[in-house]
């Protein structure tokens, strides 16, 4: 097995290489006067399984579009090299939410994205809490793992909710199956009975509008899970409504902190306790007084490690895409 983590996402593979126990593969990358680059692989990776890992979330010195570039490139470059199995490792990728047409002649982004994954040769994509899972699958005519966050913010979570009720919420109707698998993760880990809601949602020319609440929450401490959190106006929309309703606290559970925006004001809303999200984006565009004071921040990099060893053995990802255990 080979394992590269191209340089913008290096930090995160190598806690990644850290906890799967392997080191990370040297490769090159040069950048050239006129903003072409190339990248190659130093060590050999003929007959390999080979890993690539590379955020898509864009940031400083290298935008979303830019990092997919080079993780396509780079993924032709080992094909080409030789490699037995090549697995495209995306911890947040880029353009999940743009799945279906919501206006007429849109574009469906989420299979373009998927259709240059396979033009290069990649046999297998690796993400964490796609916007829709479904529609993450359907996209791609080879495997794709669809990680979920529900393991690692249920123990995350117990800090959160103390010995009280407790409720799990989706900002939006559309993120209730998400909702569901944490609740259904809690009650078996907890061994209690865990509530369930979720907030009204409507999107339109980039207006939402929306704040009614389907669900019980008053009393409890409410967790609102979701896929991202970008400018931080949803979960707030969503804090509001469980406050609105007596929930005692509402902490935000995202997988992927974006941060853009107006982010920081909504982090620091009080309606909101704390945000944790996971390590798969910095929150660099965060003061670090901010990330300090209002963010935790939970480590996926061994999500990812098992994930890759089982697909490297061949063995079940059964467990960690699914199911309370």
């Amino acid at each position: 097995m080979r394992l590269f983590a191209l340089s913008a996402s290096r930090p995160f593979g190598e806690r990644v290489a850290l906890a799967l126990g392997t080191p990370l593969a040297a490769h090159e990358e040069r950048d050239f006067e006129d903003g072409e680059h190339k990248a190659r692989p130093l060590v050999s990776v003929r007959g390999h399984d080979v890993f690539v890992l590379q955020g898509l979330d864009g940031g400083p010195g290298q935008g979303v579009n830019e990092r997919l570039c080079r993780l396509l490139f780079f993924l032709g470059a080992v094909r080409d090299a030789g490699a037995r199995r090549v697995t495209a490792v995306t911890p947040y990728l880029a353009y999940a939410r743009k799945d279906r047409r919501t206006k007429r002649r849109d574009p469906v982004t989420t299979r373009y994205v998927a259709a240059l994954l396979e033009a290069v040769g990649a046999d297998g994509v690796m993400a964490l809490e796609v916007h829709n899972p479904a529609a993450f699958q359907n996209a791609h005519r080879g495997r794709a793992y669809a990680l979920d966050t529900r393991r690692l913010f249920a123990r995350h979570a117990r800090a959160y909710a103390a010995d009280g009720p407790v409720a799990v919420v989706s900002p939006d109707p559309g993120g209730v199956k998400r909702a569901q698998g944490l609740q259904e993760t809690l009650q078996a880990r907890w061994g209690q009975d865990i509530g369930m809601a979720f907030v009204e949602k409507r999107r339109s020319a980039g207006v939402v509008t929306g704040s009614a609440l389907v669900g019980e929450v008053a009393g409890a401490t409410a967790l609102v899970v979701d896929d991202l959190i970008s400018t931080g106006g949803t979960v707030v929309r969503a804090a509001q409504a469980c406050r609105e309703r007596g929930a005692r606290a509402v902490y935000a559970l995202a997988a992927h902190g974006l941060f853009v925006g107006e982010a920081a004001e909504a982090v620091r809303d009080p309606r909101l306790a704390k945000v944790a999200v996971t390590d798969t984006v910095p929150p660099s565009r965060l003061a670090p007084a901010v990330v300090r004071e209002h963010v935790d921040v939970v480590s996926a990099a061994p999500l990812f490690a098992e994930a890759i060893r089982r697909v490297h053995e061949g063995g079940s990802l059964t467990d960690l895409l699914g199911g309370p255990a």
